[in-house]
């Protein structure tokens, strides 16, 4: 099962929900059947979160960048084209992006206001849900939410963003309580796990702190084909792209020459800083709005993490028609085109082939 995905009407819903992953509904009703579900839930403690200077600065680049928060807790006041700045609204106070009879899904308001928001939550309360997967009120937390990928949140960089969260203006929004189907509330009861050791940060190279990064960021998660009929990700395809966003395809971001391996340093700087490959914009829900507030010295761990990933062949163009491809099971622009690098059981390709 991969983690933190979500289906993909939801996605589609608006260009906030771009640091989400994605996983049809259908998909998350086989996993339920697989498993027998039953939440792992860790006893409340009374830890609280020294407020400083120095965790306020963190918790504050780290929501405006990496983890994005305000990506799914707030709402989308225009319409941007690619390559443009989305802007938000009611930074902090939640977005509805389900709400039918039997389905309401609404990304909670995490301003401090104490009616609505989580001005009554206890620091171990928010540290719980945003890695664990539980709510406030004991709940499991739908995995739009991407607690299975904010597991590997250091915890002095939780504690930084809580801190932050903290400070950020009260807004009175209530959101409407979240009801999921039972077929699917079943399913997801699996997905948290308790954190009871210490989560250290990553080592202090380049490579190992953009290792860490891509974690937070979850570009794994978006930029790994899905195979809804394995239920699993497409082996050997780890940021190989082709995932499917309704009208645009994740991008190949391994060193392969068909992904970015004609990349430099600079050149992916500047991707992420201003949504632009040379001509061609990069398209929501690719968060490159949150992704070009980081540091030059973040990207460039990122950039050196990439570098480190075995090449994979897989051309991927959201210029050209979408068509059926057999090395992700997907369909994106050029997708016909790799069809000899596909691995059958009869033809097993190497799976970092270049012609």
């Amino acid at each position: 099962m991969a983690p933190g995905r979500t289906p993909n009407f939801v996605l589609y819903t608006t260009a906030a929900i771009a640091i989400c992953g994605v996983l049809s509904l259908p998909t998350i009703a086989k996993v339920a059947a697989r498993q027998n579900p039953e939440p792992r839930i860790r006893p409340l403690t009374d830890r609280k979160f020294e407020r400083t200077p120095e965790r306020m600065a963190r918790g504050k680049y780290l929501v405006d960048s990496v983890a994005g928060c305000f990506g799914c807790h707030s709402t989308l006041a225009n319409k941007p084209g690619p390559g443009e700045l989305p802007v938000f609204a009611d930074l902090g106070a939640g977005n509805v992006f389900v709400n039918e009879k039997d389905f309401v899904l609404a990304a909670s308001n995490i301003t401090p206001d104490v009616e609505t928001g989580a001005g009554s939550w206890t620091d171990d309360q928010f540290a719980r849900a945003i890695r664990e997967g539980i709510g406030h009120d004991g709940r499991v937390l739908f995995p739009m939410m991407p607690y299975t990928v904010y597991k590997d949140i250091s915890d002095e960089d939780l504690a930084s963003i809580i801190v932050y969260i903290r400070t950020i203006p009260s807004i009175h929004k209530e959101q409407p309580k979240t009801r999921i189907p039972a077929r699917y509330a079943e399913a997801i009861l699996k997905f948290p796990a308790p954190i009871h050791q210490p989560v250290g940060p990553p080592a202090n190279d380049p490579v190992s702190r953009g290792r860490y990064l891509v974690a937070v960021a979850h570009c794994h998660e978006c930029h790994t084909p899905f195979d809804d009929k394995t239920v699993d990700f497409v082996p050997g395809m780890d940021f190989a792209g082709g995932e499917d966003f309704g009208d645009v395809a994740s991008a190949n971001i391994t060193p392969d020459y068909t992904g970015i391996g004609y990349f430099d340093e600079a050149l992916f700087i500047k991707a992420l800083r201003t949504g632009w490959v040379g001509a061609r914009p990069l398209r929501l829900p690719m968060p490159w709005p949150f992704f070009r507030n980081m540091t030059d010295e973040d990207l460039k761990a990122i950039f050196a993490y990439l570098r480190t990933l075995p090449p994979v062949h897989h051309d991927v163009d959201n210029t050209e028609v979408a068509t059926f491809c057999k090395r992700c099971n997907g369909k994106h622009g050029l997708g016909e085109h790799n069809d000899r690098y596909a691995v059958t059981e009869s033809n097993k390709l190497d799976q970092h082939a270049n012609p």
